[in-house]
């Protein structure tokens, strides 16, 4: 190694020690932190961590030391939640306190520093939220209701033609959904230039976002920086890759959606809208700027949930057979065989519904979600929090509760029904979020999950693969990893 390499790690080393010491100190108060694993010196609990599936360890650890948890990766502290008490608690009734976002030093690397969920609370997240809410709000969905039953109706009949394309015909669908609400853009039914450009840039925003990559990147910055022909600088290739697709994906749509717009050929969408109520706005300029991101956010976060969550409803089905039948049965008994569901159909099927909050439940798309923090230091049931914490919502903890969801890795619809047939209150929506940072598209996201499902239950059986000889195929499951799955 060179003198400078040395002198390099030296002085990486003094820091990470003297953050340790400052922490150390700080902790030496009437309150102690919440329970957890033993750190080791310096690099904290980085290498206890599951890398592929962090909620399991964290859902360890809290079977361990309780429904809040301290930790710490490298040079940064986690309280991690785990239970949908102390999140309603501490996200939701202390909301003021927990809907910060830390920093992300490498959100500009990535191209990902638009995106309204990573914003730090304030002014001009406060501004996406509004943009968000006047497209997306519960009252206001219902104009996308045809859009989402189109769309749902061209998956099926996509479906009925390249039965094997399931997969990537659940991807369009989600993608062109939401693309048709936020830019009136038609997406091609196959290989759309804008829709692979975005996946791609998604692609290296996820993997940014895991929590043991976040950590290095947070504490080791200077690894973005070095020459290509080090070892182990592919994340720096991600990144360069992420920043470009990223730019493309805010900026080429909406200008589509203005160039319709100003034809007068825009069909209603949140561009459309939200421009027409820009012509008030005293800054325009700054407006646009923040419509776009959160334009470009809406499209993140519909087409990976939604992509997501009907591929996990469609294993569920596959593998439970009895669960498909019930919900057909009940789609007969109430649309008989001479039409498909419609919006005006889902209070009539409750289990079908039950079906998509037991998909949500089972294997939730985002596991941690993504983590808020604290923008003071706080006291809960005598642990003491500190200003600037990673606080971690494990959603699989909560919705793996066994005491809540007896035999919870069994998918059981029924667990949303009461005795006399109808739906309980719990909606399992832990994966939207709590308090402030809550998804605001969760209403609009819901709808098009229970028209795909139920139109693609009143249309086919999902079965399992036949070999040659016609015998079932079992299939082995693989789950993606880092911060989604």
């Amino acid at each position: 190694m060179t003198t400078t390499g040395v002198i390099l790690l030296a002085g990486l080393v003094a820091f990470l020690f003297v953050a340790w010491l400052a922490r150390k100190r700080r902790s030496l108060v009437l309150f102690s932190l919440p329970p957890g694993p033993k750190p080791l010196p310096l690099l904290g609990s980085l290498f206890s961590i599951n890398r592929r599936e962090p909620w399991l360890t964290f859902t360890q650890w809290g079977s361990v030391h309780g429904d809040i948890v301290y930790c710490r990766l490298l040079n940064r502290e986690i309280i991690i939640i785990q239970s949908e008490k102390v999140a309603k608690a501490l996200l939701e009734q202390r909301s003021s306190n927990y809907s910060d976002r830390p920093p992300i030093p490498t959100s500009e690397a990535f191209g990902s520093a638009f995106i309204s969920a990573q914003l730090g609370y304030g002014s001009i997240w406060r501004l996406h939220r509004r943009l968000f809410h006047q497209s997306f709000r519960l009252d206001a969905i219902h104009q996308y209701r045809p859009i989402q039953l189109r769309k749902a109706r061209q998956l099926c009949l996509e479906i009925r033609e390249t039965p094997a394309d399931l997969l990537s015909l659940l991807q369009t669908f989600s993608a062109s959904l939401i693309m048709s609400a936020v830019y009136d853009y038609e997406a091609a039914p196959r290989h759309d230039p804008l829709i692979e450009t975005a996946e791609k840039a998604i692609d290296g925003f996820i993997k940014a976002a895991a929590p043991h990559t976040a950590a290095i990147l947070n504490a080791f910055p200077f690894l973005l920086r070095l020459p290509d022909w080090v070892p182990g600088t592919s994340i720096k290739r991600v990144a360069l890759q992420s920043q470009k697709c990223a730019t493309e994906m805010i900026e080429v749509p909406f200008r589509y959606a203005q160039e319709r717009i100003t034809k007068g050929t825009s069909a209603q969408c949140m561009v459309a809208e939200s421009l027409s109520r820009l012509e008030n706005q005293g800054d325009a300029t700054q407006h646009e700027k923040a419509l776009k991101a959160s334009a470009a956010t809406a499209f993140i976060a519909g087409v990976e949930t939604t992509t997501s969550t009907l591929i996990v409803f469609a294993l569920a089905m596959i593998q439970n057979p009895h669960v498909q039948e019930r919900a057909q049965a009940e789609i007969d008994t109430i649309l008989g065989s001479g039409r498909l569901p419609t919006f005006e159909d889902r209070p009539l099927l409750p289990y079908v519904e039950a079906v998509l909050r037991e998909t949500l439940r089972w294997n939730p798309v985002f596991p941690v979600g993504l983590p808020h923090a604290t923008t003071h230091d706080d006291i809960y049931e005598g642990y003491y929090i500190p200003k600037g914490a990673y606080v971690i919502a494990n959603v699989w903890a909560m919705t793996h509760n066994e005491a809540k969801y007896p035999e919870p890795n069994e998918f059981r619809p029924e667990r949303f029904l009461a005795a006399d047939g109808t739906l309980t209150d719990d909606t399992a929506t832990y994966g939207f979020g709590f308090g402030r940072r809550a998804c605001v598209g969760r209403y609009f996201a819901s709808a098009s999950l229970w028209i795909a499902m139920a139109s693609m239950l009143a249309t086919f059986r999902f079965l399992k693969p036949l070999d040659e000889r016609g015998k079932e195929i079992e299939i082995d499951v693989e789950w993606t990893t880092g911060i989604m799955s």
